[in-house]
């Protein structure tokens, strides 16, 4: 049986976005970014990214004195973790009402309309594929 993925909290998700955004960082420049002027959370960026680490949700370069760190997960992932915890806690584990209401009243432009059934029909085929 394999070991469930630990999600993150939401503190974790915020210096993960930020190594998302620019990569590779050091704690102080994550802290300057995640709490402007507040030198005082370096050691709460320090133990977040420790707990990233330890998930396999960051990588630390060692290479020289000040160690940099980059995001190891995607952001794909983390919206695919958080969509199942929400589809097992609402929806018995389905996740189509979750689409079909972000569909009905999230007022979809026509452009996001086309790519998601461009996305459907590119299931579609690959599945007709798998099935020969």
């Amino acid at each position: 049986m394999s070991r469930k993925a630990q999600d993150i909290t939401d503190a974790e998700l915020a210096v993960v976005r930020q190594l998302w955004d620019s990569s590779p960082q050091t704690i102080r420049q994550l802290t300057e970014s995640l709490y402007p002027g507040d030198e005082s959370q370096y050691s709460t960026v320090k133990k977040l990214l420790e707990r990233l680490e330890e998930k396999g949700c960051i990588v630390r370069d060692r290479a020289s004195m000040v160690h940099q760190f980059s995001a190891a997960i995607e952001r794909d992932e983390i919206v695919d973790r958080r969509l199942r915890e929400v589809a097992e806690s609402l929806c018995d584990g389905s996740i189509t009402p979750i689409l079909t209401h972000a569909a009905q009243n999230d007022g979809l432009t026509k452009k996001q309309r086309g790519l998601l059934r461009s996305l459907i029909d590119e299931l579609e085929k690959k599945e007709e594929r798998q099935k020969k």
